[in-house]
């Protein structure tokens, strides 16, 4: 043997045997469930292997029509992998019951629903839960939910969304975690946790990560739209929510309805294969979002045989109602337009989802009527409902410290969300119990008892036109009664209540279906008719408390300048009232902090804290300066910065102080300073770390999140709060998308928001 040849011999074996190394040992469970699927899908037809990449909607399906409707013959000829849409131990146990008994393979079925902030009992909305800056309770929130959906038969959730928005405009941006990537990604991973838990006991249940991708950037802020990015800012600050689920073990994803880089996100392998797999190394399956396939063909991707076969192809696994595969991909198979391979490997992630959730050994595994009982809407869930509620409430203003209120007097209850149980809970709260609700005057009785008396007006409609508002209110919550009256007799009532009245609470904003999906709109001020309502209390000279509902940022200038105390309580849920009356009466510090800029105006949207220099940038406090990059009508600020919230009451910050000046690779630096309560009540806050690079290869945002603390203190007491900064922290992606971190020098920030920091140099060698 030659010299040469040995040598390569000698490389290959070493290859061969390095790889192996590298590759992970499969497990005993993994292997058992291996065997077990091989063995299944052996028996099954190709039918059967595409019956089970379909996943119809139910409709509201009886245990009678379970064996008798169109969905109960698909599910005995083994055409459905799984339903959504339906609810309730004994409707869902009499459908599992066909699939297991009258279907010739007996494969259990999947049941998902938009659990998406709570079941019955239900959270704030996920945009105000993100304000709570608080992993604990995040993952808690999402526990409970698993806890009460699995227990109503419910083994999968459509839910965490973790699209970054930066446009108010767009009505999903209810839905998800606010504008910053880093934050976002946090509460990914916390939501997937609280959900699976470790998918074994009966009250874990599949998470699905949507939508996937970049859904929250939609041009316009119009839903369903086309989104255009650079792939630099997709992997920098749109990504990696999606990656943290991923990396935090979500088992499923969502597809998004809208395109990138001219492709649906539906029929993208890069999305879907190259990503999401390949990159990131994601190994549960993939569902559409409703309809998702064939609405390709509006997007002019093909016909439905085309379009099914693009999605299958890019990576797609689970069809949602549109029967595309279903209807299609047996021919496509026989005109080699798809692979049974890839048939093949769609099957096996949805059987594997099954096996991992115990179905195969127990499919009624989540079906106890005993749990429906005690533990659905409980007094323990709706307590930790109200405690997370009244933590994300952000509190924009209280000047004279009007807040917290005393429990004297009179107090004048006014506005169109007084007592409505139907718009407590905000958008998709599709297991709600509306007639449940916590109003916001009872919640005001629940605390004061008989020590202070409450008067009450309704004010106002949401909108001055009943056509408009019907659309905006009553299109999926037919419960809510508009007041026939005139808007200027509603005023009259609610001005009589004023001036009997010591303080007003005015509760004033959105309806709950204002925001979430299909709900965009081009202006975010407080509607009209309610403005109106305000702008005449204001008018008495009497104290007035906003109490704002909303499901997005809105354009507050004129109350800013003209109301005292602005409360915003996005939409807090099952015990809105009472957690409302928490924070008002003082029982609870407000700490929540924006996880969005408010803007002044919808003219500056996109406004994000975290964006770039141009290279004419117009310095900080300045407006304004011909050419610059600048507004001739409006500053560049915000009306209210990201992070920002008060307490009742004050802390105070020291200079940073940082254990070196010097960050070298693979070594850490800490910065530290001094938090100190410098009022007289307890409170918590979130102290907040950022950086900027100053030099890079590519431009970098003026600051980035990094980390945060939630940090409670008594009054007069002070803290040290320190921070680990290593080179990871400096990361990004580069124009060659790889991950780096670039020497050079940088600025920390620390402080109570965005805006308001203190700052201190290194650099990193």
């Amino acid at each position: 043997m030659n010299k040469a040849k040995f040598l390569f011999i000698l490389l290959t074996a070493i290859a061969v045997s390095s790889s192996a190394q590298m590759k992970k040992p499969v497990s005993a469970e993994e292997t058992k469930m291996n065997t077990f699927i091989n063995n299944l899908m052996a028996k099954m037809t190709v039918d059967e292997k595409i019956g089970q990449l379909n996943l119809p909607s139910s409709g509201d399906i009886t245990t009678g029509q379970a064996n008798s409707s169109d969905i109960g013959q698909k599910i005995k000829e083994g055409k459905v992998g799984g339903l959504f849409n339906i609810k309730g131990v004994e409707k869902i146990k009499a459908v599992q019951k066909v699939a297991v008994e009258n279907s010739r393979m007996k494969i259990p079925l999947l049941f998902g629903m938009d659990v998406i902030h709570g079941y019955n009992t239900v959270f704030p909305i996920p945009l105000g839960m993100s304000c709570v800056w608080d992993m604990n309770l995040v993952q808690k929130s999402a526990r409970v939910a698993a806890i009460e959906a699995s227990a109503s038969g419910i083994n999968w959730t459509f839910s965490p969304m973790v699209d970054i928005s930066r446009d108010p405009r767009w009505g999903r941006i209810s839905e998800g975690s606010g504008e910053d990537a880093y934050l976002g990604s946090q509460i990914a991973a916390a939501m997937v946790k609280g959900y699976q838990g470790k998918l074994q006991a009966n009250n874990e249940i599949l998470a699905c990560v949507k939508h996937y991708a970049l859904y929250g950037a939609a041009e316009a802020g119009r839903d369903y739209n086309t989104t255009d990015m650079s792939k630099v800012r997709m992997y920098n600050e749109y990504f990696p929510p999606y990656k943290a689920a991923v990396d935090a073990g979500a088992a499923s994803i969502m597809a998004s309805f809208n395109e990138v880089d001219g492709i649906p996100a539906t029929g993208s392998k890069w999305l879907m294969t190259d990503v999401l797999r390949n990159q990131w190394g994601f190994k549960g399956f993939v569902v559409t979002d409703y309809t998702g396939i064939p609405e390709m063909i509006a997007h002019g991707m093909g016909d439905l045989q085309t379009v099914s076969a693009l999605a299958l192809n890019a990576g797609i696994d689970m069809d949602m109602v549109g029967e595309g595969f279903l209807g299609t991909l047996k021919k496509s198979l026989a005109e080699k337009k798809v692979s049974i391979e890839q048939i093949n490997s769609a099957c096996r992630l949805i059987l594997q989802a099954k096996y991992k959730l115990g179905l195969f050994t127990d499919p009624y595994k989540f079906l106890s009527t005993e749990r429906a009982e005690k533990e659905v809407f409980s007094a323990e869930n709706r307590q930790i409902a109200r405690e997370i509620s009244a933590e994300s409430f952000v509190l924009l203003k209280n000047n004279n410290n009007i807040l917290p209120l005393k429990k004297t007097g009179t107090i004048g209850l006014i506005g169109p969300l007084a007592d409505n149980t139907a718009n407590m809970y905000g958008t998709w709260s599709v297991a709600a119990l509306f007639d449940k609700s916590v109003t916001v005057l009872q919640g005001l009785k629940n605390a004061l008892g008989n020590d202070a008396k409450i008067l009450t007006a309704r004010g106002s409609n949401f909108l001055a036109d009943s056509t408009a508002e019907h659309r905006y209110v009553n299109i999926h919550n037919p419960t809510y009664k508009r007041d026939p009256r005139s808007e200027e007799d509603m005023i009259k009532e609610a001005l009589k209540v004023a001036e009997k009245s010591d303080v007003v609470v005015a509760t004033i904003g959105e309806g709950s279906e204002f925001t979430g999906e299909a709900s965009s709109v081009t202006d975010i001020q407080i509607p009209e008719t309610q403005k109106n309502l305000l702008k005449a209390l204001a008018k008495t000279g009497k104290p007035i408390v906003l109490v704002l509902f909303t499901g997005r940022p809105l354009a507050l200038n004129w109350e800013k300048e003209n109301i005292p105390a602005i409360l915003n309580v996005w939409f807090p849920g099952s015990e809105a009232g009472n957690s409302i009356a928490d924070v008002l009466f003082g029982k609870v510090n407000p700490s929540g902090k924006l996880s969005t800029t408010f803007p002044q105006n919808v003219g500056q949207v996109p406004l994000y804290y975290a964006h770039k220099n141009t290279g004419r940038p117009l310095a900080e406090g300045k407006w304004f300066e011909k050419f610059r990059s600048n507004y001739l009508d409006v500053s560049n600020d915000p009306l209210y910065p990201f992070g920002y919230g008060l307490s009742y009451t004050t802390f105070s910050y020291s200079d940073i102080k940082l254990s070196s000046n010097t960050l070298n690779k693979g070594k850490s630096i800490t910065a530290s300073l001094t938090l100190n309560n410098t009022g007289k009540y307890e409170g918590k806050e979130v102290v907040q770390l950022y950086i900027r690079d100053l030099v890079g290869s590519i431009t970098r945002p003026v600051k980035e999140l990094k980390g945060f603390q939630k940090i409670s203190l008594k009054p007069g007491e002070s803290k040290t709060i320190s921070f680990n900064i290593s080179e990871n922290d400096l990361k990004f992606y580069n124009s060659d998308l790889k991950f780096v971190a670039e020497p050079g020098d940088f600025k920390v920030f620390i402080g109570t928001n965005s805006r308001d920091v203190k700052e201190a140099s290194f650099s990193l060698k």
